[in-house]
C-alpha cells in the first residue's frame, strides 16, 4: 500500500514565500467633540482648579484649548494628569429641557475670548443655544436686551481669570446660575419670570481672581415673548 505524502500536504498549507501581507484594518478616524463634550472637560479642569491641581495659569492654557478641540483625541491629554472619577460621566443639566411652543433653532455654540483685550456682543443679535465666553486679563460684554431669542433655554458658560465679563438681559426673563467664584467674584441676580414660555438664561462657569457680573438692565423688556424679541 502506498504511504500518504505528509511532504505535499505540508508544503500545499505552507505560505508562499515573498507573498505580500494582508493590509492592516485601517483606524477608525477620530470621533468629533461635541459641545457637551468640551463643557464636561471645562468642568474637569474647574475642579481641577478649585482643588488645587492645577495653577490658574495650567487652568487657563488649557480651557483654550478644550473650546478649540475639534476631536475627542484632543482633549482626553488635557485631562490625563487628573483623576479618572471626574470624567466618568457628563454633568447633570443644570434644568430638563421644556420645548416650548415656538420652533426651535439650531445655531451652533458662539464663543467670546478677551485675553488681553475685550470683546462684545450687543444690539440686536440672535443668540445661539450656547455661548462660551472666555476672559484672561480682559473683558467681555454680552448684552441679551434687544437679541432675538430663537430657543426657550439658552446657556452661557463664563469663565474669567484675572477679567470680567458682563451680562445684562432684559428683565421679562429668567435668569439663573450655577457658577463659582475662586478668589474673585461669580455675583448673578436671579430671578424667574413670571410668563411660563419666557427666556431662560442659565449661567455657569467660575472666576479666579476676575468677575462674572449679571443681572436684569432696567427699563429692558422683551415685547413679545413667544416671538423672542
Amino acid at each position: 500500500m502506498e504511504e500518504p505524502s505528509f511532504e505535499k500536504h505540508s508544503l500545499e498549507k505552507r505560505p508562499q514565500q515573498g507573498a505580500p501581507a494582508p493590509a492592516p484594518a485601517p483606524a477608525p478616524p477620530a470621533l468629533r467633540a461635541s459641545d457637551a463634550d468640551r463643557d464636561r472637560f471645562a468642568d474637569i479642569l474647574r475642579n481641577a482648579v478649585a482643588e488645587g491641581r492645577i495653577t490658574a495659569e495650567e487652568h487657563s492654557e488649557r480651557i483654550g484649548e478644550v473650546y478649540r478641540a475639534k476631536t475627542l483625541g484632543e482633549l482626553e491629554p488635557l485631562v490625563s494628569d487628573l483623576p479618572e472619577a471626574g470624567r466618568a460621566a457628563p454633568a447633570a443639566p443644570a434644568r430638563p429641557y421644556e420645548a416650548p411652543a415656538r420652533s426651535l433653532g439650531a445655531a451652533p455654540a458662539e464663543n467670546l475670548v478677551a485675553v488681553f483685550g475685550g470683546a462684545a456682543r450687543k444690539g440686536r443679535w440672535r443668540v445661539s443655544r450656547r455661548t462660551n465666553a472666555f476672559a484672561l486679563f480682559g473683558g467681555i460684554e454680552i448684552d441679551l436686551t434687544e437679541a432675538v431669542f430663537e430657543q426657550q433655554e439658552i446657556v452661557i458658560n463664563a469663565t474669567a481669570i484675572f477679567g470680567g465679563i458682563e451680562i445684562r438681559v432684559p428683565e421679562n426673563v429668567t435668569l439663573r446660575s450655577t457658577g463659582t467664584g475662586i478668589f474673585g467674584g461669580f455675583d448673578v441676580k436671579t430671578i424667574e419670570a413670571p410668563d411660563p414660555d419666557a427666556p431662560v438664561v442659565s449661567l455657569t462657569g467660575f472666576a479666579v481672581f476676575g468677575g462674572v457680573d449679571a443681572k436684569p438692565k432696567r427699563g429692558k423688556r422683551l415685547k413679545n415673548l413667544r416671538a423672542g424679541g
